[in-house]
């Protein structure tokens, strides 16, 4: 399957559902490999957030995103559309801190994107094929995906007053998720209204974008879509919060009740279940096996520390990566200006880092991932000096692990065929906070 990305840039504005805000969105043309990028101005900068399960925020009636202290609120619906339509690559400028509920559904963005067109890239975008049945209760809600050859959906919609319950399944596909999907609206019950405002949420709420249930009423300035159309939006939220994995997915998801909450408990299951499993060695002239984005997923370095921009080979014990050399590194303003070296600690810190992703997706458990500390260093030798213009090809050998709690590797650094460097590290693994 390959990617997708805009033919040209969409806009739309209206009012937040949560903040009640005025708010502009414009979608653009992106890259392959860009992924979904939201990019919200500030006063004197932009952030730049992901659509990615590591920045998901507040999960309360709408899934929200967050990165250094700037919340996006009801990124869901646009999310499905793109999730849905199978576009992966898209710029999306936000003049606000919520994303328009326009009419509730995903209809409004699903109309947009087909107004300009989608342009098919050259990129293959990954799918992720469910390997062993997943499983999340609570109470009396839970979510479930079994291994299945395509996306397919089964859902359950009903409250604790046991109002209007709803049931469909179906496989997802294009075509069915643009009929059946993306016009259902969002929707309430009358007696939920006050607790939520009381909370700060769906300040900018109104007949317009949701349905409201009142016993056996439904309120609305507009009749329904479907006579199911309360379970429909439940799937179209489903496909919303899956789309923060950053990949097509296929299993056959059971949801019960379900929420954002627990689709967003179901995504990170399925991605914790993607890194137990060791991923197929490929050459180094290859496709990546991990690209930047996935290793950021993995790593808790940031810039200007990152030191693996790409992993090229992973077997069971065997990991390749590589750090590209560039003048701009900030290290070279002092070590040394008029003849800039690559400095052997940083080759050191490269090697570790490699070695702690290998260890990372070793030996994380199911639905927790680990991280690993560095604890030791020997036997380091640098043979080969690294400037500018090279790149650094790490390669990391398991040597052994300890009670799953510590791990020995043995690194070296190339330059082409030479090696720069070699070290004997050991780590103890620990949970992400």
């Amino acid at each position: 399957m390959k990617q997708k990305t805009l033919c040209a840039p969409v806009t739309l504005a209206g009012k937040g559902l949560h903040t009640g805000n005025d708010v502009c969105v414009t979608v653009s043309p992106a890259p392959e490999n860009h992924g979904l990028m939201f990019e919200i101005p500030q006063d004197r900068s932009t952030i730049l957030i992901p659509a990615s399960l590591e920045f998901v925020g507040d999960c309360v009636r709408g899934t929200s995103l967050c990165k250094e202290d700037v919340h996006l609120y009801t990124v869901e619906h646009l999310l499905s559309a793109c999730y849905g339509l199978g576009i992966t690559n898209a710029r999306i400028l936000c003049q606000g801190n919520e994303i328009p509920i326009l009419d509730g559904s995903a209809k409004p963005w699903m109309e947009a994107f087909a107004s300009v067109g989608l342009e098919t890239q050259n990129a293959e975008t990954a799918c992720w094929e469910i390997t062993e049945p997943i499983s999340i209760v609570q109470d009396d809600r839970s979510i479930l995906m079994l291994p299945c050859d395509t996306l397919k959906i089964t859902c359950t919609s009903t409250d604790d007053r046991k109002t209007h319950t709803q049931y469909l399944s179906f496989p997802i596909d294009a075509d069915r998720y643009e009929r059946e999907l993306a016009p259902a609206r969002t929707f309430c019950a009358y007696e939920d209204i006050e607790p939520l405002l009381k909370i700060g949420k769906i300040k900018g709420g109104t007949l317009d974008c949701a349905i409201v249930i009142k016993k056996d009423k439904l309120l609305s300035n507009e009749p329904l879509r479907f006579p199911d159309e309360f379970v429909r939006h439940k799937m179209l939220d489903i496909l919303g919060d899956l789309a923060l994995l950053g990949h097509a997915v296929k299993g056959h998801v059971i949801a019960m009740k379900t929420g954002h909450a627990l689709n967003i408990a179901l995504a990170k299951a399925i991605r914790a279940q993607e890194e137990q499993t060791v991923l197929p060695q490929v050459e180094s002239d290859a496709t990546s096996v991990l690209d930047i984005r996935g290793i950021l997923q993995r790593l808790p370095h940031r810039y200007p520390f990152v030191m693996v921009d790409r992993v090229l080979t992973l077997q069971e014990n065997l990991l390749v990566a590589i750090k590209n050399i560039t003048i701009n590194e900030p290290c070279f303003t002092g070590h040394f200006p008029e003849n800039p070296i690559f400095p052997g600690v940083l080759q050191i810190e490269a090697m570790a880092q490699a070695a702690g992703l290998l260890l990372s997706l070793q030996l994380s458990d199911h639905g927790q991932q680990k991280q690993a500390f560095l604890m030791s260093v020997d036997k380091v030798k640098f043979r080969h000096i690294v400037q500018p213009g090279d790149q650094l090809r790490m390669e990391i050998k398991l040597v052994k692990v300890k009670n799953n709690r510590i791990g020995y590797a043995e690194g070296q650094c190339f330059v082409h065929d030479q090696v720069a460097s070699s070290a004997e590290l050991m780590f103890m693994m620990g949970n992400e906070s």
